[in-house]
């Protein structure tokens, strides 16, 4: 199911974690709720490598056409009250996989996820093909483990595959990039751009993401 990624950017001025801090109450209430309805699949701040300021927002609206992204974007107090100065709002398509619940407990002071942002190369369409069998075996286990608590593919306009968005619990950026080194989309040259971010989970009353076992399901 086609669904859109939403990239907030806060800025770099000084006023922005004043911004953030003034609107993150209201935050919290639409994101609670977006995702009490299952609107919302995931909503992760974007934040520097050791974790210690907020660049931006991830906000993952697995089910949402074009429409209904513009609908949250004018629910969200982020995008309302200017606490991002940019955004950008991308077709994605979450991969089916055995996902774990994704962490809702207190939230951390410390980051326990790194966030991947990955544009394919130009004509990395063929390689991408090669390497994708090879590369969902290797997510399939690390979804059911929670490694992966999500992750899909960037669309274009026309459907096509163009890259990938990936959350990994992984505490440090560092330790993220090692483990991506590794995948086959990054061996078989098909990801060229790969922007890494620190992050962590709200408690938020998530539905499972697409290929989860329902709540209360029997293994």
């Amino acid at each position: 199911m086609m669904g859109h990624a939403i990239l907030g950017w806060d800025g770099g001025d000084a006023e922005a974690p004043a911004r953030r801090a003034r609107a993150r109450p209201r935050h919290l209430e639409v994101i609670a709720r977006w995702a009490a309805s299952g609107r919302l699949s995931l909503a992760v701040p974007l934040l520097d490598p050791v974790g210690s300021g907020a660049l931006g927002s991830l906000m993952i609206l697995g089910g949402e056409d074009e429409l209904g992204a513009r609908e949250y974007l004018q629910d969200e107090p982020f995008a309302r009250e200017g606490v991002w100065l940019s955004y950008q709002m991308r077709p994605f398509r979450i991969a089916p996989l055995p996902y774990a619940p994704l962490p809702s407990g207190p939230v951390s002071d410390t980051p326990t996820h790194a966030v991947l942002i990955a544009e394919d190369r130009p004509g990395a369409a063929p390689r991408r093909a090669a390497a994708r069998e090879a590369h969902l075996a290797r997510m399939l286990p690390l979804a059911g483990d929670g490694t992966l608590a999500c992750g899909g593919a960037l669309l274009d306009a026309a459907g096509a595959m163009v890259g990938s968005i990936a959350v990994t619990r992984h505490a440090s950026v560092a330790e993220a990039r090692r483990f991506w080194a590794e995948d086959p989309y990054v061996t078989g040259g098909v990801w060229g751009q790969m922007d890494f971010y620190a992050t962590r989970f709200a408690p938020l009353p998530y539905a499972p993401l697409p290929g989860a076992a329902p709540p209360g399901a029997t293994p």
